[in-house]
């Protein structure tokens, strides 16, 4: 029976540290896709930060920025962004906060002066070197106006766990998660539309292709991706992933390193 997957990027299909997809994962969906199954990927990424390495894997389509964005084969089937004046008022808030920021566009990514400045710094003191995706600040777009109207989220770096909260209380009309760990240790929060998450853009595709949630299977590696676990008919969790997502996972599989996605397909009987 065909199946319909469902996969995370960041660290599930590509690596944590290398920002890579592992030639094994690569493998994994071509082998599955050539099965007669479909893949798309379920990312908190836009469409702008979908390099060609992702594209040239083989998918079906995307669901991005945590599901403002849904494309099935070329086809833009929904997309929600937020307003001008949404824009500005979570721009204004989080430089009134001191943190720093990135626009999330299907044009690009827009930094804050200090994004890239300080998440090095970050990285170097939880590491003690540079991050090996230079790549995603390299690609940026540096010095535009932060006050747009093609704004599909905007992600900003969290001091404390107290910006988190107070987002949830500053914006209830909109959409206010996190990432970059579990709580209360996320590096990120994010602001959308009101209403988005990956389980409700899943939901919306399967409307459109007329499929069933049974036939689903979902695989990531964070708290983001819970909704999308709760709602398909099978989730897989990263072993490298963060314990909210293990623990709302009907599997475990190795790490994104060590094969992870591809021995969950085995496991799964898609190859």
């Amino acid at each position: 029976m065909r199946k319909i997957l469902f996969i995370d990027v960041d660290g599930t299909l590509c690596s944590p540290v290398y920002n890579k997809p592992p030639h094994s994962a690569v493998e994994a969906i071509r082998h599955a896709r050539k099965n007669g199954h479909l893949a798309y990927i379920c990312t908190g990424r836009s469409k702008a930060e979908v390099y060609e390495d992702i594209w040239a894997i083989g998918l079906d389509g995307m669901i991005g920025g945590n599901g403002c964005y849904v494309e099935d084969h070329g086809k833009v089937i929904l997309h929600k962004k937020l307003t001008e004046e949404e824009c500005r008022d979570v721009v204004d808030w989080c430089r009134e906060r001191n943190m720093e920021f990135y626009l999330e566009c299907n044009s690009g990514l827009y930094p804050s002066e200090k994004y890239k400045e300080v998440s090095y710094a970050a990285y170097r003191r939880k590491f003690g070197k540079d991050p090996e995706y230079g790549e995603f600040f390299e690609r940026m777009i540096y010095g535009a106006s932060p006050y747009r109207d093609d704004v599909n989220k905007i992600s900003f770096r969290l001091n404390s766990w107290e910006d988190y909260l107070a987002a949830k209380e500053r914006f209830p009309h909109l959409h206010v998660g996190c990432w970059g760990g579990d709580a209360p240790n996320c590096s990120h929060g994010d602001v959308s539309p009101e209403g988005i998450n990956k389980a409700e853009a899943i939901r919306f595709l399967l409307e459109y292709l007329g499929a069933q949630k049974e036939d689903t299977i979902a695989f990531g590696d964070e708290a983001v991706d819970v909704p999308m676990f709760e709602l398909c008919g099978t989730s897989v969790a990263m072993g490298s992933g963060n314990k909210s997502a293990k623990q709302a996972a009907d599997y475990i599989t190795t790490g994104t390193d060590e094969d992870g996605l591809y021995n969950a397909f085995a496991h799964l009987g898609l190859l």
